[in-house]
């Protein structure tokens, strides 16, 4: 019996195709970076088929989730929440065009499954090991070429930035998300090379990739929703970014002007009072607790500013409830949320659909942890749509040029990845 494995790059493109033979397959990859705060348990989990699966549309999905996660207790379970679940939280709604479709909450018990932890221990399904290393990876195919298109111009971002600036002038909220769209209408490509090549570009803590059916996910994040660790639960916001330096001295001198960004720390710890309150809807009284504000993390591509929320569950609530009360994510949001949403809504002019979501898994012992999905493709095959989308946090000080650059800035691994195919 296998007990401990070195997870190296070709073993885990190994895994993404034996994962992906199937009609629903998921991939969760720490890529071998720090977390922020220290807050991690499992390095990678790979999963393909199913033995039982769950898929709702919006209305009352949580609670669906609810019994399905009860009837199958003791087991693993891999998923992912949809942005628009959170017409089943609060009463909103969502009249854009979704042209990817995934459908609005999908969670697993999964057929065969590969866990390994961070110090590279198999925690489940060593006996799939040789299956995996047997695999025989077929020669890297070229994708055609990719014509992105920006669903909103520069100078249509710029206008609504200002618009929203009103907003927030008027009291209507104190923070918005914004996000555009980026998109190509006709694109072939392999997913899984993509997946692979994105995330060799940005490693990133929170990476995933899913297929289910036609619907793909390529996930460069760095951002977690939500943990469940016994009875303690860890949220950790993104709020500030920084592009990385050219050399050393420039890079430092990035991050220490991150850290000292009156405008980012006000942004960060806006979502951070909000995310508190999410947390405190399902914790213990008293139990809400900043164990980091203002930490400063780097990846490959950016400097993030990350701050970390713990709580206690309460005993008389069933953690689904936890993660409906906390979702989505303020820091893809705003404050206060259900406006912030109304708004976003008003002005957004594509279906988030998976983006600012969630992926993750279930333990059998009930415990859970799910990403943030930013920094992400979404692709139909069928009908050979790909799309990501990128934005930030819009408050009175924002400037809506600097803002635009901060979305291309998000934006770089992306396109990077994408200008590469055909080459």
């Amino acid at each position: 019996m296998i007990t401990t494995i070195q997870v190296t790059d070709e073993f885990k493109l190994k895994a993404l195709h034996w994962a992906a033979v199937n009609d629903f397959a998921c991939v969760l990859d720490n890529n071998l970076q720090a977390n922020a705060f220290d807050v991690s348990d499992i390095e990678l989990l790979v999963t393909s088929g199913c033995k039982a699966k769950l898929v709702c549309d919006i209305e009352g999905a949580f609670e669906q989730l609810k019994d399905f996660t009860n009837k199958h207790k003791g087991e693993w379970m891999v998923g992912y929440l949809t942005y628009d679940l959170k017409n089943d939280v609060e009463q909103l709604t969502s009249m854009h065009p979704n042209h990817i479709g995934f459908p609005a909450l999908c969670m697993v018990v999964p057929e065969k499954m590969l866990a390994i932890s961070n110090k590279g221990d198999i925690i489940s399904g060593d006996n799939w090991i040789d299956e995996i290393e047997q695999i025989k990876l077929p020669p890297k195919e070229l994708s055609e070429p990719v014509s992105i298109k920006q669903r909103v111009s520069r100078e249509d971002y710029l206008k609504t930035v200002e618009a929203l600036k009103q907003h927030i002038i008027q009291g209507d909220v104190y923070e918005i998300n914004y996000c555009v769209e980026f998109y190509s209408s006709y694109s072939k490509i392999n997913p899984m090379l993509v997946y692979a090549d994105l995330i060799k570009k940005s490693p990133v803590p929170f990476g995933a990739f899913v297929k289910s059916s036609e619907h793909y996910l390529m996930c460069a994040s760095p951002e977690r929703f939500l943990k469940k660790n016994g009875n303690r639960m860890f949220s950790q916001p993104i709020k500030g970014t920084s592009k990385r330096g050219a050399n050393e001295a420039e890079d430092i001198a990035l991050k220490q002007a991150l850290l000292n960004s009156e405008k980012e720390r006000a942004e960060n710890l806006m979502i951070v009072d909000l995310v508190r309150n999410d947390l405190a809807r399902s914790a213990k009284t008293g139990t809400v607790k900043v164990e980091e504000l203002f930490g400063i993390y780097s990846f490959e591509q950016v400097h993030q500013m990350i701050s970390t929320v713990s709580a206690t569950l309460s005993d008389d609530i069933h953690w689904v409830d936890a993660l409906k009360y906390a979702f989505p994510m303020g820091s893809m949001t705003g404050a206060p949320k259900i406006r912030a949403m109304e708004l976003i809504e008003q002005y957004e002019r594509t279906a988030r659909g998976l983006y600012s979501g969630a992926v993750g898994y279930i333990t059998p012992e009930g415990d859970f942890d799910f990403n943030v999905v930013i920094r992400s493709l979404q692709y139909n095959s069928v009908n050979q749509y790909l799309n990501f989308e990128v934005g930030g946090a819009i408050t009175y000080d924002s400037i809506p040029e600097k803002e635009y650059e901060e979305c291309l800035i998000k934006a770089g691994a992306i396109l990077d990845t994408l200008s590469s195919l055909g080459n």
